[in-house]
């Protein structure tokens, strides 16, 4: 519907030189047209597509582009994410290269930290999977058309399931109180509803924030271990 409108507005713009014919600033006229009558906004999220087929993002459009769209005050979606790992020919798409699959890891790992740095981004989603049926047949997934992994899919398995995977066991002192420093998850605490039943446990579970912070926690009840 956003592109719908974007095309219709920017034959507008050809002929009245007052309508905006940048396609993020009609995107932006839509957002601000999205309200109902008492002008509250009728979204939840704002989307933001990110197919790099012409080359990888510079660090600072990134930032611009989350600053630029940050001032509606909900949580940003990067939802289609690509960065190739082959040459294109005018139209038509090579297959991946040891020498473009280095390039594609490097900067993935570059956007997703940008990305995963701005606590106004709530979701980033990679789009191709695989080369295999990837959008223009480009060579865009993490995995190669064999399914085998490329370095991009390894480096990103480093970042999400080691480097920002918290793993941390605490046990709480006299007062109750345990302190412990995590990325953000769902973290399950082991207690015990009765402490006759050892046995039987139950989970409290707690959602941290998104950045590194430190999470306090009291658990002065004696029915809690």
């Amino acid at each position: 519907m956003i592109n719908d409108y974007y095309y219709k507005t920017q034959e507008e713009a050809n002929r009245d030189n007052s309508i905006a014919g940048d396609k993020h600033e009609i995107y932006e006229d839509v957002i601000e047209a999205l309200v109902n009558k008492n002008g509250k906004r009728l979204y939840d999220a704002i989307g933001l597509q990110s197919h790099m087929h012409g080359g990888p993002w510079k660090t600072e459009k990134i930032l611009s582009l989350v600053k630029r769209f940050a001032k509606y005050g909900v949580p940003l979606h990067f939802t289609e994410t690509t960065i190739v790992s082959g040459p294109r020919d005018g139209r038509n798409w090579g297959e991946t290269t040891p020498e473009g699959e280095k390039t594609q890891a490097d900067e993935v790992e570059r956007f997703y930290r940008t990305v995963f740095s701005c606590p106004e981004v709530e979701a980033l989603t990679w789009w191709d999977f695989s080369d295999r049926y990837a959008w223009q047949q480009a060579p865009s997934g993490l995995l190669r058309k064999d399914m085998t992994p490329k370095p991009a899919y390894s480096r990103l398995h480093k970042l999400i399931k080691e480097e920002w995977w918290t793993n941390e066991t605490e046990k709480t002192d006299a007062q109750g109180t345990a302190c412990l420093r995590g990325f953000m998850e769902i973290i399950k605490l082991p207690s015990r509803q009765k402490m006759e039943k050892p046995s039987k446990q139950r989970f409290v579970s707690l959602k941290m924030e998104k950045t590194l912070r430190a999470l306090r926690l009291f658990l002065n009840k004696p029915s809690y271990i």
